[in-house]
């Protein structure tokens, strides 16, 4: 019981990934800190929900709706709203109104409710209608290119982009691949040296700001519902 996820990788370049997941008597979960925004539909007593949610900078703990069903697009990092800055979104986000089934109103106007299989389908709308955007030049340093233009300058375009730092974007990914190493059973040594922490010491710091568990609690399953998908259940 908890928290049953299964995400798959999006083929898209917009999208990271698109997942479902079912909450079944669990109220509360570990938000695990994350570098994307995206976009949650879900369901519970018959009524719909959507919301924009943000990349988060630390763990925290997070109301769950019982016996809710969720559809979720991550975006690709480097993406966002044309008319939220992606900063606001971070820690945070944005309850969407008058929600149905059917439709879902974002950006002064209505889109139909994606299931899993056509989220990349309500993506490619959002795109071609300018509401979904990214900054060419952000694109360009995550494929590892080095604009011309001062460090500052990148810098300041990046945390507008993404709001947050290329820094701090580095130390989340690397504490959630740590803690889906280490839930995978792959050894606190090992995980430390092959993600180059310093040492075990600076892992367990790392995970206890943005995994909110311990290396033996991730081992064992223990410490309650993670928004964290460690069991990796994908499909492509």
């Amino acid at each position: 019981m908890g928290l049953q996820f299964e995400t798959r990788l999006s083929d898209s370049p917009w999208v990271d990934t698109v997942w479902t997941c079912t909450s079944e008597q669990v109220t509360a979960m570990t938000s695990v800190a994350g570098v994307r925004w995206g976009l949650v539909f879900w369901e519970r007593d018959g009524r719909a929900h959507a919301a924009v949610t943000g990349p988060e900078t630390r763990a925290g703990t997070a109301p769950v709706p019982e016996g809710a069903i969720f559809t979720g697009i991550d975006f690709a990092v480097g993406t966002h709203l044309r008319t939220v800055p992606a900063p606001a979104l971070t820690d945070g986000g944005i309850v969407l109104p008058d929600t149905s089934r059917r439709t879902f109103r974002l950006d002064d106007a209505r889109w139909p409710t994606p299931g899993p299989d056509d989220a990349e389908c309500l993506v490619e709308r959002l795109v071609q209608a300018g509401v979904v955007v990214r900054d060419p030049l952000v694109a360009e340093v995550l494929r590892g290119h080095r604009p011309a233009v001062s460090g500052r300058t990148v810098e300041r375009r990046f945390r507008a982009a993404t709001g947050l730092t290329r820094g701090g974007i580095r130390q989340i990914e690397r504490a959630r691949t740590a803690a889906e190493l280490l839930a995978a059973g792959a050894p606190a040594t090992d995980v430390a040296a092959g993600l180059g922490y310093f040492d075990e010491p600076h892992l367990a710091r790392a995970l206890r700001r943005y995994v909110g568990r311990t290396a033996g609690q991730l081992r064992d399953g223990t410490g309650g519902a993670l928004s964290l998908d460690v069991l990796q259940r994908s499909t492509s």
